[in-house]
């Protein structure tokens, strides 16, 4: 399925067949595709650049795909290997965090610094940070496949 190129995202590189990859929801997923492209919130003589997921119903192309701009994308790519750098040693803890101390990290990003932390505020979050856990250990493979090859990619590119 060809993702399209009428619509106010206007893709630039794609990746058509996303549907055959999509982790445990490989070819029995709505994401059908994924496109780099000039975003759809561009005003005249200013161009940025976004990252989208498109879906597909079956029927039509979805009002539920995601676009991004690329520093988010990089941005979310940071904060999961922050988590799962988190849980790697969190089992030394009896509630997988401390509680004293929720922030994980904070990362310098231009001149400020973003902070990665338990969400205490989270009612459940005893019970819910077990849970994720649980699923970030599900799909280490899946994860950790993903982090390899972005890793190949940066060396690669000389970072």
């Amino acid at each position: 399925m060809k993702i399209p190129t009428t619509l106010k995202h206007k893709p630039v590189i794609v990746s058509d067949n996303y549907e055959n990859v999509d982790g445990r929801l490989a070819y029995n997923t709505d994401a059908k595709g994924l496109s780099l492209g000039l975003a759809q919130w561009n005003d005249r003589g200013k161009v940025d650049i976004s990252a989208k997921v498109w879906r597909h119903t079956g029927e039509k192309w979805s009002r539920q795909s995601e676009e991004l701009p690329l520093h988010r994308v990089l941005d979310l790519a940071i904060l999961v290997c922050s988590a799962k750098l988190h849980f790697r040693e969190a089992y030394r803890l009896e509630k997988l965090y401390d509680p004293e101390k929720p922030v994980i990290d904070r990362v310098g990003l231009q001149g400020n610094a973003m902070t990665v932390a338990v969400c205490t505020d989270n009612e459940k979050i005893d019970e819910d940070i077990k849970l994720f856990s649980q699923a970030l250990s599900n799909d280490d493979e899946l994860i950790s496949e993903r982090l390899h090859t972005l890793s190949r990619v940066l060396k690669k590119m000389g970072y």
